[in-house]
C-alpha cells in the first residue's frame, strides 16, 4: 500500500472531515481512503491512466502514454573504449 502526505490542509476541512469520520464510524484516514476510492470512480475511463494495460514494464507504459504525440528516433552515439582506472601507487 501507498502513503500519501497531505499539507497545508485548512483547519476547517481537517475538523469537517473529523466530524464526517466520526458520523460513519471510521478513522480520519478510513474516511479519506473511501473519498479518494468515490472520486477516482466517478471519474470512470477518462483517465490516461487506465489506458496502458496493467502488468506491463516502464518503457512499455511511457510509450503507450506518449505514443498519441508522434516518434522520435534519437541518433546512436559512438561508443568510445573504457578508459584504464585510475592506480593509486606511490
Amino acid at each position: 500500500m501507498a502513503s500519501l502526505t497531505v499539507r497545508n490542509l485548512d483547519e476547517a476541512v481537517k475538523a469537517r472531515l473529523r466530524i464526517r469520520a466520526a458520523t460513519h464510524g471510521r478513522s480520519m484516514e478510513e474516511e479519506v481512503r473511501q473519498i479518494l476510492c468515490a472520486a477516482v470512480e466517478q471519474s470512470g475511463a477518462d483517465s490516461t491512466l487506465e489506458q496502458v494495460p496493467t502488468g506491463v514494464g516502464l518503457v512499455a507504459s511511457i510509450r503507450a502514454r506518449f505514443a498519441p504525440l508522434g516518434g522520435w528516433d534519437m541518433p546512436e552515439e559512438p561508443r568510445e573504449p573504457m578508459r584504464d582506472p585510475p592506480t593509486f601507487d606511490q
